[in-house]
Order: C-alpha cells, then structure tokens, then sequence
C-alpha cells in the first residue's frame, strides 16, 4: 500500500471517528497509518531553538557533562534541518554538528572541530558511528522521516499508565547500525515514549526513553528528557532539554558550512 492511500485511509478513518482497529488492514499498513499520524502531528512548527545538558555515564558510573544548544528548521518536502552547537566544557567548545536530512536516500551531514579548523563531512558509511562520543549515534539526531522505514504494528499494551501502539520499524536506508527499531507511541497525543534499537546481529543494543513532554504552541509535545541505555557496553547518555523556543526567524542561511565555523 503506498503512502497516498495510507493517507487517504487515515483521513476516512479520522473523519469516521474509527479507532485504527476497525479498519480491515494488515500490520504493516496498520504501523505506517501510525507512522503517517504521528508524523502529520508534528508538522508545521517552522522552527526552534533549544538548550540541553548532555550527561554521559561510562560503566563504572563516572559522569562528564556538556552543555548545548540546537537549532532546527522545518523543511517542506524533505527532512529538517538541524545545527548542534557545543558550548562546554572548553576541550568540545565552538564543536558544531550540522545535519540535513532527506525523506529519502542518505542525510548530509557535517562535523566542526575547532582544534583543526576544518569541516569534516560524515560518510554515509558512519552514520551508525557514536556522535561525539555519546551513546546516540549519528543516525539517532536527524529527524524521522516515514519514508525512512517500513512499519509493522505489533500489538496494543499500556506502558507508564499511557495505551500505546507498538510498532516494528525498518530501516530503509543503506548503512544503518540496526536491523529495526520497536517503538512504544501513545494513542492519545503520539508521543514516543521509548524505542528499543536492534544492532545488525538482531540482538537488544539499546533503549531510548522520554519523559517529562510539555506542549508547546497549543499542539506540540516535545520532552524535558531523553536517556539512551546501551544494554551492551553499560553507558548511557542522558540528554536534558530546556528553553524551548518557536518560531524564531531561523532560515536556510542558518544552516550551511559557513554557519557551523561561525556558530557562537
């Protein structure tokens, strides 16, 4: 089923008042009539601005902290756009991360090392590679685009007192680190709620949760906080949000390799 008719289904579907179940569909256009719902849901905010805290813990519990900022831009008929600055502590100061994601094929992406002064592009081949360190990769940070995976809904449960979808999401894109991705969404407002990554083994990698969503212009929910377990080295990355802001002005001129030697 292609994406055209999912979305026609979904606006019968809504416009009937029917819950996903009572349509005669199988798992996998169940999980992309999901995936188009929840993607429908987060468009149109134009842009923002935000801090984070990134805290990494190795295994034997020792923590270093950096301090960030994001910038991101929503682009119409593709992916968004999205600078990463890193404003502490000095030896990561002035790093900056730029990022261009596409609905289909491979993202550009490129790095800012401000010991070398140099722009490094990100290969297609590593986007599986640790960002900066953490516990994230690469391919974690861009935004989800539906194209980018197949779906298959799994089941409904509840999880932290929200009925939620599950639902089996494959990759699509080549060189990807995992084989799929199984994600909680409630039913309610859409939220992703944790993800659980699969590495190219098939084996439990690591597991994404939020917590904390507060709703922004009336409609959209984003969290306070994020925490990526690697179930297989024992660190984790925790990733603590605030000062949100919408709409802000930010263009295309915000976001080239000009920007990421100049971010401040």
């Amino acid at each position: 089923m292609n994406i055209l008719r999912i979305l026609i289904m979904s606006l019968i579907l809504a416009g009937a008042g029917l819950p996903l179940s009572a349509a005669a569909m199988t798992p996998q256009e169940k999980g992309l009539v999901i995936a188009v719902e929840d993607d429908k849901r987060d468009n149109g905010f134009k842009d923002y601005k935000a801090d984070a805290i990134m805290i990494l813990k190795n295994r034997q519990g020792e923590k270093s902290t950096r301090y960030l900022r994001f910038r991101t831009l929503e682009v119409q008929g593709d992916g968004d756009k999205n600078l990463t600055i890193f404003d502490r502590p000095r030896d990561i100061k002035k790093t900056a991360f730029l990022n261009f994601t596409h609905s289909l094929g491979n993202d550009d992406q490129w790095l800012f090392l401000p010991a070398l002064k140099r722009v490094k592009r990100i290969s297609s081949g590593n986007k599986s590679g640790p960002f900066v360190g953490s516990e994230f990769a690469y391919e974690d940070i861009t935004s989800q685009e539906v194209k980018k995976y197949t779906y298959k809904w799994l089941r409904d449960e509840e999880y932290q007192g929200h009925k939620s979808f599950v639902v089996e999401q494959y990759p699509a894109y080549e060189n990807s680190g995992y084989t799929r991705r199984v994600v909680w969404i409630d039913q309610d407002e859409y939220r992703t709620l944790k993800v659980d990554f699969y590495d190219r083994k098939n084996s439990l990698l690591k597991t994404l949760t939020y917590k904390g969503y507060q709703k922004y212009l009336d409609r959209y929910w984003y969290p306070d906080e994020m925490l990526m377990v690697n179930h297989q080295t024992g660190k984790s990355t925790r990733f603590i949000w605030k000062n949100y802001t919408f709409r802000t002005g930010l263009t295309d001129r915000h976001f080239n390799k000009n920007s990421l030697k100049r971010a401040r």
